[in-house]
């Protein structure tokens, strides 16, 4: 069984209606891929994806992505906030998320939009701590800031530490003494389509030296296509076309990992899913209906 712990078959790339989305997927599960889960990146598509979760039989999370606060308002927090209590009972709702900070995009750092930045993703782990609810984080040129807040707002009151908290720190691409401090505060490390590139060395070296216990796998479809499916800007305009990364290409993911451990793909299999599960708690309950 696999899982891919972050996937947005709600793109465009899909297709109108998500038609495409949905042969992919009906693909990905005759290669045993159990579970997606979907998350938001803005509340125009909360319906969007919980509707489609619904449908493939996935999971799916809500939450307003980094790339996404420049176009938020500030409503849009208490239209969360009211849609994660309008659906709590739902049990493919698992996470709230993509969430977190980007520092990559040169127009996100400046001073007022970081400073946006910062307030939409510390409310937003607000409303998680308030819903019981784990977080899936968009980590890019921001881990040290994005723990910084995790350890301030903490998911229960009394706790001694963040211990408590559930997620996913989801493309994950830091040095190895952020990827502990993620684990210690209780995340597990999204590797996914990056990994597959034998340049990629540090993250390479993190996926094979990092306990197995602290790893799930993604695809981030139809976004970081593994090796395989890219294609350079010279072979583009040469009308070379790029594969569309899909659920479809976890177990080959997962063929990258156990090779570069040393372990039978079953193995892999067997610890990223229940890693996953581990991370977004009501996993389990979805695979046993």
């Amino acid at each position: 069984m696999w899982i891919d712990t972050h996937c947005h078959l709600d793109a465009p790339e899909f297709g109108e209606n998500h038609a495409l989305a949905r042969t992919l997927r009906a693909q990905a599960a005759t290669k045993d891929v159990a579970m997606c889960v979907i998350p938001a990146v803005e509340m125009a598509n909360f319906d969007t994806v919980r509707q489609l979760a619904h449908s493939t039989g996935d999971a799916y999370a809500l939450g307003i992505h980094p790339l996404y606060v420049p176009r938020a308002q500030e409503s849009d927090l208490v239209q969360l906030d009211a849609a994660l209590t309008r659906w709590r009972d739902d049990p493919r709702l698992v996470a709230i998320g993509e969430i977190g900070l980007d520092l990559f995009v040169p127009a996100l750092t400046e001073p007022a939009m970081l400073e946006r930045q910062h307030y939409f993703y510390r409310e937003q782990l607000k409303l998680a701590r308030r819903h019981g609810l784990p977080v899936i984080l968009h980590v890019r040129r921001s881990a040290d800031q994005l723990l910084k807040y995790l350890r301030q707002v903490r998911p229960l009151a009394g706790a001694a530490s963040g211990q408590a908290w559930h997620g996913i720190a989801h493309a994950f691409n830091g040095s190895l003494q952020q990827a502990q401090a993620f684990l210690d505060l209780g995340f597990k490390l999204g590797f996914g389509g990056a990994m597959t590139f034998e340049p990629a060395r540090q993250l390479r070296r993190l996926a094979a030296e990092l306990p197995l216990e602290a790893i799930v796998l993604e695809t981030d479809a139809p976004d970081i296509p593994p090796h395989w499916l890219y294609t350079t800007a010279a072979e583009r305009a040469e009308g070379k076309l790029q594969g569309i990364n899909s659920p479809d290409e976890i177990p080959r993911i997962g063929e990258v990992l156990a090779e570069l451990r040393g372990l039978p793909v079953e193995d892999v299999a067997t610890a990223t899913s229940r890693n996953a599960m581990a991370a977004l708690p009501k996993l389990p309950g979805l695979l046993q209906r």
